[in-house]
């Protein structure tokens, strides 16, 4: 390249929008330690009492809190900078998601979740992500899961997906449904569709990297009838009502660009999110 342009060779990539660099013999950590210190003194955190969970066990709260209200744009600032938080940490993705729906009026008790997550940033703040360097090719592997009507005040269920390229995590996603699930199964298969949706974007972009055909992407998932849904085309009772866009999932089993596989809730990756 500096045959053709002109350019200077700065030495390998350390810092860049935030995100810290540290490269070794073993691969390349990444890591927001210096941002989330700014996020922890901007919002008057510093020094505060780690904890060691981002969120409350089953934490549910309400758009129509009726706690007293606090400065929505306080409120609004320490969230964007904690959504640009989770480029570096998929272990703060459902949380951060969660708390984000509380923007257009926030009140004490959503502040609060918001200071738990901020305790718990504080106690984690070395975390990252780590790319080993690794030999022979790698796959790709993905993980859906989902809750069953999360969010109390629309009754949607949440979904996550994230996916593996070898032992390096390169892509997570937590998001609600835009439709209010019937059943724990449909929820799992609406969480799947999404997940497909992104593997088989991965799967080409990785296909276009090397210059040769997409891969089949492994999809694990620990709902047994929603496996069963996704590879059985025969309607019945509990899915004839699901919407038509959500059996995508069956065309990509049938071309072979995905393949399914169960996974215990216990070793479903994707619970984490």
């Amino acid at each position: 390249m500096k045959a053709q342009f002109l350019m200077s060779d700065l030495g390998l990539l350390s810092f860049y929008l935030g995100i810290e660099v540290r490269h070794n013999a073993r691969g390349i950590a990444l890591n927001q330690r210096s941002y989330a210190a700014r996020i922890l003194d901007t919002a008057g955190m510093k020094g505060c009492n780690p904890t060691t969970t981002p969120m409350e066990e089953r934490l549910r709260l309400s758009r129509e809190s009726t706690a007293k209200e606090v400065n929505a744009t306080a409120y609004r600032r320490i969230i964007g900078s904690l959504r640009y938080h989770v480029n570096t940490r998929p272990d703060l993705a459902f949380s951060v998601g969660y708390v984000s729906r509380f923007m257009e009026r926030p009140t004490v008790e959503h502040m609060g979740a918001v200071k738990r997550l901020l305790r718990y940033i504080a106690g984690t703040i070395d975390y990252g992500l780590i790319y080993p360097r690794g030999s022979g090719e790698a796959k790709l592997v993905g993980y859906s899961d989902s809750n069953l009507a999360g969010d109390i005040d629309t009754c949607k269920s949440t979904s996550g997906a994230l996916f593996f390229l070898g032992a390096s995590l390169i892509s997570w996603q937590s998001t609600k449904q835009r439709i209010v699930a019937l059943s724990s199964c449909e929820a799992e298969y609406v969480a799947a569709t999404m997940a497909v949706s992104q593997a088989i974007w991965l799967a080409r972009l990785l296909g276009d990297l090397k210059g040769k055909e997409a891969a089949t992407v492994k999809l694990k998932m620990d709902s047994m009838s929603t496996l069963a849904l996704s590879k059985n085309p025969v309607f019945h009772e509990r899915s004839k009502h699901i919407d038509v866009r959500y059996h995508f999932i069956r065309d990509c089993l049938e071309n072979g660009g995905i393949s399914t596989e169960f996974v215990s809730t216990k070793d479903s990756l994707s619970a984490l999110l």
